[in-house]
């Protein structure tokens, strides 16, 4: 389903291979996110790898390198932004999300910054909404501990489906 609903999705493009590497890392980091509240930094670090290579190959090939300035303006902006939430009194937020956040920046960079913005805002919300169904439904206290990266991951795929084209 992530792999078919990014392959239809009219804005990756020439990007596509770069966005079904990151998907592929993804999916695995959102299974150790939910198994240990950990995403280890040798994924992360494979995710980041295969984002840019696949969007220097998509801008070299596209003849935009405009677009690839954007990405990488967008894993800076992602970083920062989540870097600040991290760094936020009784913040729950870990590294492993922040780093995760700019990889995702990076590839949603690409559908510029309407998509960008989306992506960084809308885990939040799918996030919200599980820990509140959770909360209702017993199945944890205020007090547990649930993993961001899912939601990180969830948001950006959902993103990049309903992305405009640049």
């Amino acid at each position: 389903m992530v792999f078919g609903g990014l392959g239809v999705a009219p804005g990756p493009g020439a990007a596509l291979p770069a966005f079904l590497a990151v998907a592929a890392v993804g999916l695995v980091l959102a299974v150790v996110d939910l198994a240990c509240l950990r995403l280890p930094d040798p994924l992360v670090g494979a995710a980041a790898l295969g984002a840019l290579a696949g969007l220097v190959a998509a801008a070299s090939v596209d003849d935009r390198p405009g677009r690839l300035l954007g990405s990488l303006a967008g894993a800076a902006l992602a970083f920062l932004g989540y870097a600040l939430l991290a760094l936020l009194p009784g913040s729950r937020l870990g590294f492993g999300d922040v780093k995760l956040a700019a990889v995702l920046g990076l590839a949603l960079g690409w559908l510029g910054w309407p998509t960008l913005l989306t992506g960084l805002v809308l885990p939040h919300v799918l996030h919200g909404l599980a820990v509140l169904a959770l909360l209702v439904t017993r199945r944890v206290r205020r007090d547990t501990l649930l993993p961001l990266g899912p939601a990180l991951l969830a948001g950006a795929w959902l993103a990049a489906l309903f992305a405009q084209t640049p």
